[in-house]
């Protein structure tokens, strides 16, 4: 009788605790999802398909790393993603970090940069991999070429 006493109490207490546990996903999605309507005017698609129960903590990451305490101007994050974006590809990423560089002042000749440097790091990546150079190797190597030009600017 006791056992069964003892699994009646472990099951209500589990009942509870996933209950409670909703009730609080529930209300930190509610609550991000008003901030993001807040913040774009409506509920974008890309939040929308997000999981429910973790929408709160992907919100809290995209503020901050597109908060007011970042380090990298906006701008320059934009065009960063929209090089990423290009080489994923990824159709609304790039639709998306283009016009989002655009209007944090991107001029069209920087966004064809940020995209050829975007390319450029792909090329060279599958170049040093392709040919499996030997990662410690090239630190050495660069970190000569480093020093070398570090000098040579000093002159």
């Amino acid at each position: 009788m006791k056992t069964i006493i003892k699994k009646v109490c472990l099951l209500i207490t589990a009942f509870l605790i996933s209950s409670t546990l909703f009730a609080q996903d529930n209300k930190a999605y509610e609550k991000a999802k008003t901030e993001i309507q807040e913040q774009f005017g409506t509920f974008p698609s890309l939040f929308k398909v997000y999981p429910k129960h973790a929408l709160a903590g992907a919100w809290e990451n995209f503020k901050q790393l597109n908060g007011p305490t970042s380090k990298i101007p906006p701008k320059y994050r934009e065009l960063i993603q929209l090089a990423v974006a290009a080489q994923i590809p990824c159709s609304y990423c790039i639709y998306f970090h283009t016009e989002s560089a655009k209007a944090f002042g991107a001029s069209q000749e920087e966004i064809q940069e940020a995209i050829a440097h975007g390319a450029a790091t792909r090329q060279w990546s599958m170049i040093l991999q392709g040919n499996e150079t030997d990662l410690e190797a090239f630190k050495t190597e660069f970190d000569g070429m480093m020093k070398y030009m570090s000098e040579k600017a000093k002159k």
